[in-house]
């Protein structure tokens, strides 16, 4: 291709709209235009890299047997009603009338299509195992779409669906597209982690997200230095430490005033204690109704944690002008003893004796507060943030925190959805069972987003290789100097015969403005055919990763560049299969 005919139109500017990273390079090397809020063009340099990344998703999926399908995006809403998702799913799904006035989503995901599909057309276990896919468009009416391909309303997916008899197949399902992702991700030659995740609206038991790691990620992970752990922070699971103290003797409970102290760090102060030994009350809507949920006064609620535990839909916390409204609780004088509410306590809350805890009434505060003999939770369990300071759940060793963009989400769904729509097979001996599904997708348009945000320098992107729209980009310094743009039309040739994807920059620009355009642009290999070509016949090779520059002989030029490519890419493909 040749850049004089290739529509890129780069800007200088960084768009006021752009807030991260990604969002302001795909815009400056016009890969995306807005169309309006969380809606993309996609310019030819985007899409070839949007292209890039379907291709690499699409051959391992094919080289696990799954195979492709096409599902529609307007979906009708009796199959979400079937589900019971229509209402449950929330804003996010966009719904809309036909003009016969039936009610339509635009579908943010698959899982009913492709359930319907199951129980039309698969009768048998001798048709199962099977693995259907798709790579779409996809539409999230976002209430605050933001960061460009990131998080957009309209985005490119593939979504997988597994279908297997019973429990153990899904988990051989399971864990092939577990390794199938590795494989994907580490062919786009990412550095990423799979992690421990929350199921979500999507349901299931299990699940594991992939996080491409960066600073400017959205996600939280924790990670462990001595094993392979690793989890979202929502997922986390924190492991009580074995205490070899025996508590002391319970103490009356008594009452202190504490005018003015709301907050638990001027509580401590005033009390002469530490925030470990207050109990901290945070009041929360869980589907709409009021709930107190307790953790020690130095630790956060982890608000995924209590959803799942009090196995509801959704949790929000509740504004300080409301709460007295809905639970006729004082903000900043709350506590466990004799509340009006129901009441769910994080575990380590069970251990602590003689603490402090709000009283109900303001102003006042209660010492000698023990769980059991004062106030007894519906519900404990792990409920709060994890920190740095806890163990690994899983051998005790150190933790780090480090920031992710989440690319891909598999579930270990079960039959969830396959027992609300009825979808069975017969089994050996004739009885109707319900499929045992999995689901498995990756974000591929926020895959570009990622591999950016990751990969970038003060100058522009730094495409990986894979992902690259053109892998070399041959630069002619001197386009009214016959013998320079000679050797570089010869370069561009003998690259091409070579399988090699070349763009050749022959504008009339100068040389400093061809050089911002190819840094911007973040095209992996830049080739220079200028001055030192026509006094030493040598070609100027850059490797934008690395900012390297070495010389190449012209004649030697195009093999040893494609050999370097083709080298490059052999090892990000050479993966354990």
């Amino acid at each position: 291709m040749r850049y004089s005919k290739f529509f890129l139109p780069t800007t200088k500017e960084t768009p006021a709209e752009a807030e991260v990273i990604s969002h302001q390079l795909l815009l400056r090397a016009g890969c995306i235009r807005k169309l309006t809020s969380g809606l993309y063009t996609y310019l030819p340099l985007g899409l070839m890299a949007l292209q890039k990344v379907a291709a690499i998703v699409r051959e391992e999926m094919n080289r696990a047997e799954a195979q492709e399908l096409l599902m529609p995006m307007v979906q009708p809403a009796d199959l979400w009603q079937e589900s019971g998702r229509w209402k449950k799913y929330g804003p996010e799904l966009l719904r809309f009338k036909d003009r016969h006035g039936r009610d339509y989503c635009l579908g943010p995901t698959h899982e009913e299509v492709i359930t319907d599909i199951a129980r039309r057309e698969l009768q048998s276990y001798r048709q199962l195992p099977v693995n259907l896919y798709q790579i779409q468009t996809k539409f999230r009416d976002e209430i605050r779409p933001r960061f460009g391909l990131m998080r957009g309303r309209e985005f490119v997916m593939k979504d997988a669906y597994s279908f297997d008899v019973d429990d153990e197949g899904a988990s051989k399902s399971y864990e092939i597209m577990k390794n199938s992702y590795q494989r994907i991700f580490q062919r786009c030659g990412l550095s990423f982690r799979a992690v421990e995740a929350d199921t979500g609206s999507i349901g299931g038991s299990y699940s594991h997200e992939f996080m491409v790691l960066a600073d400017t990620g959205e996600d939280t992970l924790v990670i462990c230095n001595d094993c392979d752990y690793a989890a979202n922070v929502e997922k986390a699971a924190v492991v009580l430490p074995e205490s070899g103290e025996k508590p002391g003797d319970p103490a009356p409970l008594h009452r202190v005033e504490t005018p003015g102290m709301k907050k638990v760090d001027r509580v401590a102060e005033f009390l002469g204690v530490t925030p470990v030994d207050i109990i901290k009350t945070m009041v929360f809507l869980a589907d709409g109704e009021p709930v107190a949920a307790l953790v020690r006064g130095d630790r956060q609620v982890q608000e995924v944690k209590l959803k799942n535990l009090l196995g509801v839909s959704e949790v929000e916390p509740i504004a300080d002008d409301e709460v007295w409204k809905l639970a006729k609780l004082p903000v900043g004088y709350m506590g466990p003893v004799e509340i009006s509410i129901r009441l769910v306590a994080d575990q380590e809350v069970m251990c602590m004796r003689n603490a402090v805890a709000g009283a109900n009434e303001k102003g006042m505060h209660l010492t000698g507060v023990n769980p059991g003999r004062d106030f007894s939770p519906e519900q404990v369990g792990d409920l709060r943030q994890i920190t740095p300071e806890d163990g690994c759940p899983v051998c005790g060793g150190k933790l780090s925190l480090t920031e992710g963009i989440e690319v891909g989400h598999i579930f270990k769904l079960g039959t969830n959805y396959s027992e609300a729509l009825h979808a069975t097979y017969q089994n050996k001996n004739g009885v109707d069972k319900p499929f045992v599904m999995g689901c498995y997708g990756i974000g591929v348009s926020r895959v570009v987003a990622a591999a950016i945000e990751q990969n970038h320098d003060a100058n522009g992107i730094i495409f990986p290789l894979p992902l690259a729209p053109f892998q070399v980009l041959v630069l002619n310094l001197g386009l009214k100097n016959e013998t320079i743009s000679a050797a570089a039309e010869q370069l561009y040739s003998e690259l091409r015969a070579l399988g090699v994807e070349v763009l050749l920059d022959d504008r009339d620009e100068r040389p400093g403005s061809k050089f911002k355009d190819a840094d911007l642009i973040g095209i992996p290999y830049r080739a220079t055919v200028g001055k030192t070509y026509e006094k030493e016949g040598m070609v100027e090779l850059r490797l934008r990763v690395s900012g390297e520059t070495v010389l190449l002989p012209f004649t030697e030029a195009a093999d040893k560049i494609a050999a370097m490519i083709h080298e490059e890419l052999r090892q990000l493909q050479d993966v354990k299969r």
